[in-house]
């Protein structure tokens, strides 16, 4: 410990022993700034307190209030006087250290937190963003994945959420020093992983989505540009599976590409969805129970037990929707170009939003 962080206290307690006074406001106050200064340069707070008390043990036999007391009772008020100042010398060190970690601790928060939103928002120089990544354990070189967990309904992930700090701990124990990068964003939870590490990504998946969370988790790409793509399709996923009611609770970005394609050209999706659709609307109750039975019956595999139990419908209940369905439309699901017709319709309505919103 250099002899700076200690400068000036023994000279100080001198002092104290000739006054027995208490340790000033201003003493105080330079007692915290060399904790803060202490801590910035790395030295931890249990150097800086053996440094401080190792100087007084050193001081005491030739303390002007030690050397000069008269007798026992003098030599008892010395020391108390000088034991509250290193008390309170000490107490000083250590806030001023405290704080100096505490802005540091701020200041590496910052440095994160805009770190991963230039990653995932793609706002900085991919050669730049590349570079930092080093040092948050991420080559972007790689080729990676990104998983995008939901908190349930009414919640949000963030610094402070349990869920965060228990899968923090359970990848840590079970990983070891791993590459995948972890954070809470906008809400949700945000893993960042390379392929070669599939099962840091699945462990991340299978603890996020324990409850009533959900999981969205992209297809494979490269580079910094990659990342950026990969967590847009895992948002992307997440937003489709709420438009269309999707139950699972793990959702891969691979298996939902169709409806990307479906809504490139929103004109066409909705004109498909009045020209076929629309004639349910005259239906006694209106379009939405008949376009559930669609959605059901297709779920099932066209198997009608399996659609009647999941419509909580009998089969006979069943067979007569598909026959109003049928008879409003023109289109027989039995038939499996015009089955393929309805189906694709059904999905389109529930991206649109249909009947509920107007096309």
């Amino acid at each position: 410990m250099p002899a700076e962080f200690v400068a000036g206290f023994p000279e100080t307690l001198a002092e104290i022993s000739r006054s027995c006074r208490a340790l000033s406001r201003t003493e105080r106050e330079s007692r915290r700034a060399l904790g803060e200064q202490a801590a910035d340069s790395g030295f931890g707070l249990r150097e800086l307190t053996a440094a401080h008390l190792a100087a007084v043990r050193r001081a005491w036999p030739a303390l002007p209030g030690v050397t000069g007391s008269r007798d026992a009772a003098e030599l008892r008020q010395v020391g108390s006087a000088v034991l509250a100042a290193l008390e309170a010398g000490v107490a000083a060190l250590a806030e001023g250290h405290d704080r100096a970690q505490r802005h540091a601790v701020r200041r590496a928060e910052a440095a994160r937190r805009k770190f991963i939103d230039d990653l995932l928002y793609g706002r900085s120089d991919p050669g730049r963003i590349a570079e930092q990544a080093e040092g948050f354990g991420l080559r972007l070189a790689d080729r990676h994945v990104v998983a995008v967990a939901e908190a349930p309904a009414g919640e949000t992930y963030d610094e402070a959420h349990p869920v965060l700090y228990r899968v923090e701990r359970e990848l840590a124990g079970r990983f070891g020093d791993h590459d995948a990068l972890i954070a809470p964003k906008d809400g949700r939870l945000v893993c960042v992983a390379p392929t070669t590490q599939q099962a840091v990504l699945d462990a991340f998946v299978k603890l996020t989505t324990a409850g009533q969370a959900r999981a969205a988790v992209s297809r494979p790409h490269s580079g910094a540009v990659g990342v950026v793509r990969s967590y847009e399709e895992s948002l992307s996923a997440l937003d489709l599976a709420q438009r269309l009611g999707l139950t699972g609770s793990v959702l891969k970005a691979a298996d939902l590409l169709v409806f990307p394609v479906l809504l490139r050209d929103r004109a066409a999706m909705a004109d498909l969805v009045r020209t076929v659709l629309g004639p349910l609307e005259q239906a006694r109750g209106g379009a939405g129970p008949l376009l559930e039975t669609i959605g059901a019956f297709a779920a099932a595999g066209y198997v009608s037990a399996e659609a009647a139990r999941r419509l909580d419908l009998s089969v006979r209940a069943l067979s007569y929707r598909l026959d109003r369905i049928a008879a409003l439309t023109g289109f027989d699901l039995d038939d499996s170009l015009q089955r393929y017709t309805l189906e694709t319709a059904a999905l389109g309505a529930r991206l649109l939003n249909w009947p509920q919103k107007p096309l």
